[in-house]
């Protein structure tokens, strides 16, 4: 067996060193090739584009604070990018939030705005947002994107933000009433609070009614400077006073106040008017429905057809005066007919029988008091001196 020899220790340190050497050396080779070049690798100022020199991004502000805008209205705000490399810069647009919006850049010579700008080395541009206040008001932030050839910074992020108010408010929203009484009328009110830069003018204030000059006034008067006060953002404001004079026709109202005024601007206000407009007659009946005030006879086949019974009931001191004739029906293929007033228990009150028939072979129709199919109507004429007309709602589409 030939003996173990163990190396000189001189000549395993000199291998080591070597190993040790091409290891390390290759690894910074490998290194250097599987990692990209990153910012920070360079001293600012040392970056060069091909074959030159490159510029250099300075903002002085990314975030404006613009206050309040009116839902609807729109703002602009212009940042500054300038260029303090030593090399054009090249600035596009990116990216923006849904309602913001990037101008072009402005022209150095006065010409048309470009979508891609070149900055000259210590030369600034402006970058312009342009944004619109959306939905019922509340919190903004809205953000723009510019991309640049700066290799140190290649996007600049401006934020626009601050606070959407409404341009008008209603208080209340719309004006409801119940019940308007056919002999005494309705008074109601409504607080119309403004967001403008200055106190509201009224260019026009009316309701949209076909006998609004008849049933119907409205007028205006400006807001205590306390209410406004009171209400968040306010700038300024009117009280809408309506009044409904008596005899209207018996039945469900609905109308709108329409307004408008300058805030500077031009708006355009509307107000949502529902009412029940009840007296001395009332309305009952098995497809009669109260809460919407309306004869309710839904589909209905036009080869059957169909047969339903509506009571006037009168009371008060003009009863007896009440001699229903009917005047106006839609489908016309509505039969409408009067039976004979009764007295109820002692005579305090009347009531009349209407007999509602849609003949069998009816011609197709929608009046199902929807979008599609505006409501149809009995129209009859009372006799009675407070209440002399009765519309009467008919929800109805009649098919095959």
């Amino acid at each position: 067996m030939n003996p173990v020899r163990i190396p000189n220790p001189w000549i395993v340190a000199a291998v080591a060193v070597a190993c040790g050497a091409m290891v390390g050396g290759g690894g910074a080779v490998l290194q250097a090739v599987s990692r990209p070049w990153q910012v920070g690798d360079f001293r600012p100022g040392a970056a060069t584009r091909a074959g030159g020199p490159a510029g250099a991004v300075e903002v002085g502000e990314t975030v404006h604070g613009f206050g309040t805008v009116g839902t609807g209205g729109s703002g602009t705000h212009a940042f500054v990018i300038r260029n303090v490399g030593s090399g054009p810069l090249t600035l596009r647009r990116g990216a923006t939030s849904c309602t913001c919006t990037i101008s072009d850049f402005e022209a150095a010579d006065g010409g048309e705005p470009a979508a891609e700008k070149v900055v000259p080395p210590g030369d600034s541009t402006k970058v312009t947002l342009q944004w619109k206040g959306k939905g019922p008001g509340g919190p903004f932030r809205q953000q723009a994107t510019i991309l640049t050839d700066d290799p140190r910074r290649p996007e600049v992020v401006f934020v626009v933000e601050g606070t959407v108010v409404p341009t008008w408010k209603a208080v209340p929203e719309s004006v409801l009433l119940p019940r308007v009484s056919a002999a005494a009328g309705e008074r109601a009110e409504v607080r119309l609070f403004t967001f403008g830069s200055q106190p509201p003018v009224v260019e026009r204030l009316a309701v949209e009614h076909a006998q609004a000059d008849q049933f119907f006034s409205l007028a205006s008067s400006p807001l205590s400077a306390a209410d406004v006060a009171g209400e968040l953002g306010a700038t300024g404001g009117l009280l809408l006073t309506l009044q409904i004079a008596p005899g209207l026709p018996l039945g469900p109202l609905r109308t709108s106040i329409e307004a408008v005024l300058r805030l500077p601007e031009e708006v355009a206000v509307s107000v949502p008017v529902e009412a029940t407009v009840g007296g001395d007659l009332v309305l009952a009946g098995a497809a009669w429905d109260s809460s919407r005030q309306a004869l309710l006879l839904g589909t209905v086949s036009g080869r059957k057809g169909l047969r339903t019974q509506l009571f006037i009931t009168a009371r008060g001191p003009h009863r007896d005066s009440v001699r229903p004739v009917v005047r106006e029906v839609v489908p016309d293929s509505l039969d409408v007919s009067i039976g004979e007033a009764m007295p109820i228990g002692e005579g305090g009150a009347v009531r009349i029988p209407l007999s509602v028939v849609i003949p069998a072979g009816s011609r197709a129709a929608n009046h199902l008091c929807s979008e599609q199919g505006p409501a149809g109507r009995i129209v009859i004429d009372t006799g009675h001196p407070d209440s002399p007309t009765l519309s009467i709602p008919v929800c109805v589409a009649i098919g095959p």
